[in-house]
């Protein structure tokens, strides 16, 4: 009875402070990339051309494999979360916040890949950037490597977080209670929200229609 009395005790933190703070930090979070996005839709309505042109010269497949990386690994994130919540489902939890961790750092590598290519073929803003006859190309390359790099940094904690409560529920810590985990999900899920916006803006603008 005792001990089951001081569980609910440590459990009430995590599940007002934990989840509640995450949704605060992700508001301000909203309002930042929306700053990005927004700065995105104003350069490709004043330079439509250059922007198509600019989003062709992107590595499609290399976004779409990611893309789906990072849709696997949320689900995994949230088979872990659910099964946080099951006393039987518990020993789960690990295994899979490592492979949502496994999924991200594939991502970053895929990342690092696409980076290499547009390096060796003179897509970064500079002197040597190869569509400089295209209006607005250069920004659109601009505002690319700003959200994805972004992107990358946030995803790169989240692999972290993931690592740590993945750690710290295969050793029945304290500390990585469900509550915890829910929140570390919730960050997860808005990097990988992130990038579903950025996805069709990169990739797929000069290549529709």
């Amino acid at each position: 009875m005792s001990s089951t009395a001081m569980q609910a005790r440590q459990e009430q933190p995590d599940d007002l402070a934990g989840p509640f703070g995450m949704w605060v930090f992700l508001a301000s979070e909203v309002l930042f990339f929306g700053g990005l996005l927004l700065a995105y839709a104003c350069g490709r309505s004043h330079w439509p051309a250059g922007f198509a042109a600019a989003s062709r010269e992107t590595h499609v497949v290399i976004g779409t494999v990611n893309t789906a990386l990072l849709l696997t690994s949320s689900a995994l994130v949230a088979l872990a979360v659910a099964c946080g919540e099951s006393r039987d489902g518990r020993s789960r939890v690990p295994a899979l916040l490592w492979g949502a961790c496994v999924l991200g750092l594939a991502f970053l590598a895929l990342k690092g890949v696409e980076y290499a290519k547009e390096f060796h073929g003179h897509l970064v803003p500079g002197a040597s950037f190869r569509l400089q006859d295209e209006p607005g190309a250069q920004l659109f390359y601009v505002l690319y490597f700003l959200a994805t790099g972004l992107h990358a940094v946030h995803l790169t904690i989240g692999i972290a977080i993931l690592a740590v409560f993945a750690h710290g529920s295969r050793r029945l810590k304290g500390w990585a209670g469900p509550r915890r985990i829910e929140a570390a999900g919730l960050y997860w899920h808005f990097v990988d929200v992130v990038w579903i916006f950025l996805y069709p803006l990169i990739y797929l603008g000069g290549r529709s229609g």
